[in-house]
């Protein structure tokens, strides 16, 4: 069987854990709201929910920073047996989108709160500010992290079905490329 090498596979599983904490803590901050999510958790763990949802961005950046590199060095694996042309180039599109939202989600979150003028946490550290305090510049920028974090919803769910389509109907082999061990 053909598959990913173990850090791709690794990376995956990784990133894939942190996007789901990481869209958790984002559907409940935008679902709820600050006033919401205040009321819920007290100012504590409404502070840790935001501080948490951001380092986990952060993280989730700078490992695919690493994923795409390791993907570029490494390749990708042939699919053994062959799928149909019309489903290699639907997932081709889907994981290439996810890679872009996934690049786009965090830059466009430590913009949006640079220009909201809060402070960008990873773990106990402030990071620097890259662009001066603007409203609503801030407003249009959270607008469009919210718009990729749906979007990056939907892919994942595209994602998902075909990998358990493959998985659970055809039974081809396919999930065993990146299954973790």
């Amino acid at each position: 069987m053909s598959r990913y090498s173990r850090p791709q596979r690794t990376l995956h599983w990784l990133i894939a854990l942190l996007v789901a904490g990481v869209l958790l803590g984002g559907l409940t901050l935008g679902l709820l709201g600050f006033q919401g999510v205040t009321d819920l958790l007290g100012d504590p763990g409404r502070d840790l929910l935001y501080k948490y949802h951001k380092t986990g961005g952060l993280l989730i950046l700078a490992l695919m920073a690493v994923r795409l590199a390791v993907r570029i060095q490494r390749g990708k694996p042939a699919y053994d047996p062959p799928i149909a042309a019309w489903e290699r180039k639907a997932s081709t599109a889907v994981q290439h989108l996810l890679y872009l939202a996934l690049f786009a989600m965090p830059v466009l979150g430590w913009l949006a709160t640079d220009a909201a003028d809060y402070p960008v946490e990873f773990f106990a550290w402030s990071l620097p500010q890259f662009i001066a305090k603007d409203p609503s510049l801030g407003e249009t920028l959270y607008e469009l992290h919210e718009t990729v974090g749906w979007a990056i919803v939907v892919l994942l769910g595209l994602h998902v079905g075909g990998a358990l389509k493959h998985a659970i109907i055809e039974r081809d082999g396919v999930m065993g490329r990146i299954w973790p061990i």
